[in-house]
């Protein structure tokens, strides 16, 4: 059984350490924004004993009036949106993100299709973009091009678009300063994330025009956090939620005889054989790949 691979009917997972990303992601991308601009120096997170203390720390250093992008729906993102809503950062809707200026910092939680769109033109749909990734493009230019941060929150599926691409990072019209890339996909989507960083060096510069590390202190760098193992930062926190789940959703499933097939799904091997949900690693397990 794969911890990773506990999912409901629906393949949602039932437990991970996803939130707990997401919260330290969106502290570290708040403290990088800080130590680029000379703003404040936040203590790391992993010096500080819980999520509490986080919030603490953040609300002593007031953001100035900002446009943070935050994208995803999943434990990630949803981890990253409790921290800027405990900052009181005001949630505002796309449109007005877009068209306004506003006298304090602001954020804009955006989902796939406010991101991508069909390259064709034609109306899109969730059921379509995940069926027909390919069909699509990204539309993220037009955040990037009047955000200050981006925190990426989201699941990046096989075939779909890049969302923050090369050519609007060296755009003039760019305006992102720092990319908290919680996702943390290696020459992915974002491409910024061109190594992960670590929780000792957990911020690194990129600079568009060449497409290159270089010091976060680099008057044209952008900041990238891409620190590919967050919730050990906040081990305690992480622990203890992982646990909890773990205990309501799952443990039940060895007394109930699995009725709801949480461990079949969860099942990987059986027999010394890949079971056939798994199938598909058997070419990895003959040395094919």
């Amino acid at each position: 059984y794969d911890h990773e691979t506990i999912v409901d009917e629906t393949n949602r997972r039932l437990i991970g350490f996803g939130r707990y990303a997401g919260i330290v992601g969106a502290y570290n991308g708040i403290r990088a924004f800080g130590l680029k601009f000379e703003l404040f120096n936040l203590a790391k997170a992993e010096t500080l004993p819980d999520q509490k203390a986080l919030i603490e720390r953040l609300k002593r250093n007031p953001l100035p009036n900002i446009k943070i992008v935050l994208t995803g729906r999943g434990k990630v993102a949803f981890g990253a949106k409790e921290m800027l809503d405990a900052m009181k950062i005001k949630e505002v809707s796309i449109e007005n993100y877009l068209t306004k200026s506003f006298a304090e910092p602001v954020y804009a939680f955006i989902d796939v299709l406010d991101y991508n769109k069909r390259a064709d033109g034609q109306p899109s749909s969730k059921e379509d973009f995940y069926k027909n990734p390919t069909e699509y493009v990204s539309d993220f230019e037009r955040f990037s091009e009047v955000s200050d941060m981006f925190i990426a929150g989201h699941f990046y599926g096989n075939n779909a678009p890049i969302i923050l691409s090369k050519e609007m990072l060296r755009s003039p019209k760019c305006k992102l300063k720092v990319v908290a890339d919680v996702s943390c996909d290696i020459d992915g989507p974002i491409a910024c994330t061109i190594k992960p960083s670590t929780i000792a060096e957990p911020i690194y510069g990129y600079l568009p025009s060449e497409h290159k590390e270089v010091s976060y202190t680099h008057p044209s760098a952008i900041v990238v956090m891409a620190v590919d193992n967050l919730p050990c930062e906040l081990p305690k926190d992480a622990s203890d939620g992982f646990g909890e789940v773990f205990l309501e959703r799952v443990i039940p499933a060895f007394f109930n005889n699995d009725a709801d097939g949480v461990l079949a799904r969860a099942k990987m091997t059986e027999n010394g054989k890949l079971t056939p949900r798994f199938a598909y690693l058997q070419d990895f397990v003959d040395g094919k790949e």
